[in-house]
């Protein structure tokens, strides 16, 4: 109880920074980049605690990606692996909803953001690979800068992706809820979905020889 709560509420405080810096960007500034700047930046902050406070509990996943990527490690075992995803995806939900609120906005809403097509899809597969390359390297030479490595990495990559780097199912499926600046149209999820899968894939097949050293 005590990891699924790590990763339940770890999840939703990550959606409440995604989703919350965006409307608050998106009501102060006209200016896209610089509302991509803030939401960037608050979301590797944001990332940056979470995974210092509950890494250590839980492991901070916060993502189906990485929990599937630790269970084709064995790391995870996977009645755990289930009950993570689960938890993840509906805590990120939650913490949509609660953002809503907290910013006076409807809380049920289905978005009407088009992100779609080869160039987003392809982003996706790159920034889940990387982030699985930035936990997985990170774990292997300094496990200490997981925490800012990961930060570093989603900021950036909010900026060299096509697709923002969502880089997680759980925050692909929960920002379908959000007509706001982070939003996703709903019927572009299961394809940023896909994408974030093949990434998966793609590292679970090079990292066991780049890393081979790496069983932390």
């Amino acid at each position: 109880m005590q990891k699924l709560l790590a990763e339940g509420l770890g999840t939703a405080m990550l959606l409440i920074g995604v989703v919350g810096s965006g409307i608050m960007a998106e009501t102060l500034t006209d200016d896209i980049a610089l509302a991509l700047l803030a939401n960037a930046i608050a979301t590797g902050c944001m990332l940056y605690l979470l995974i210092t406070v509950l890494g250590p509990i839980s492991g901070a996943h916060f993502n189906p990606a990485v929990t599937l990527a630790f269970w084709m490690r064995q790391e995870i075992d996977t009645s755990t692996a289930c009950k993570y995803v689960a938890v993840q995806i509906i805590c990120g939900i939650i913490g949509v909803w609660f953002t809503h609120f907290m910013f006076a906005d409807e809380i049920f809403q289905f978005s009407q953001k088009a992100r779609t097509g080869t160039a987003q899809w392809g982003s996706e597969v790159f920034a889940t690979f990387g982030l699985l390359f930035v936990i997985f390297g990170g774990l292997r030479s300094r496990p200490e800068a997981v925490p800012t490595l990961v930060a570093l990495y989603i900021t950036g990559a909010y900026w060299y992706t096509a697709s923002t780097s969502f880089a997680n199912p759980a925050v692909t499926i929960a920002r379908a809820f959000t007509d706001t600046f982070a939003g996703i149209d709903p019927s572009h999820v299961v394809m940023f979905i896909v994408a974030q899968i093949i990434g998966v894939g793609i590292a679970s097949v090079i990292f066991p020889t780049l890393f081979a050293n790496d069983r932390a």
